[in-house]
């Protein structure tokens, strides 16, 4: 199956080893731009700054869409940040958003999160894998 998955980049690092695993499993994984660069950084502090530049300079939030089109479905990598657990951004939740217009399958690696738009996220019936990958079917 082809996925994209989608999520926050303070998760890069863990970003890059699940398109590892998903790989593994015979998958056909997509990571957004930038997520290798993001990962490879030592520290988070400026990430946010240049996370914000590189939307607007690179136009990522029409690129990912383009790239959701073309893929089966998209992996939403929720965790723990800023003390929310299962933590799901903005982006992320636009990202989700076009997936479920586009009729693409979703996957949460984690259940959703208890936050402000938690409705909207169980409107969009995404599918709990329950961090296994192997759910993926």
């Amino acid at each position: 199956m082809k996925i994209a998955i989608c999520g926050s980049m303070t998760f890069s690092p863990e970003m890059v080893d699940v398109a590892k695993k998903l790989k593994e499993l015979g998958h056909d994984a997509t990571l957004p731009d930038f997520t290798e660069h993001y990962a490879s950084l030592k520290s988070r502090d400026d990430m946010h700054v240049e996370s914000a530049h590189n939307k607007v300079e690179h136009d990522l939030i029409r690129g990912y869409y383009d790239v959701i089109k073309q893929h089966e479905a998209v992996l939403i990598y929720n965790h723990s940040k800023n003390g929310i657990e299962n933590y799901v951004g903005g982006n992320t939740l636009i990202e989700m958003a076009f997936a479920h217009v586009l009729n693409k399958r979703i996957f949460m690696y984690n259940p959703i999160p208890n936050m402000q738009y938690k409705d909207e996220i169980e409107a969009m019936q995404p599918e709990i894998l329950e961090g296994n990958l192997e759910r993926i079917a």
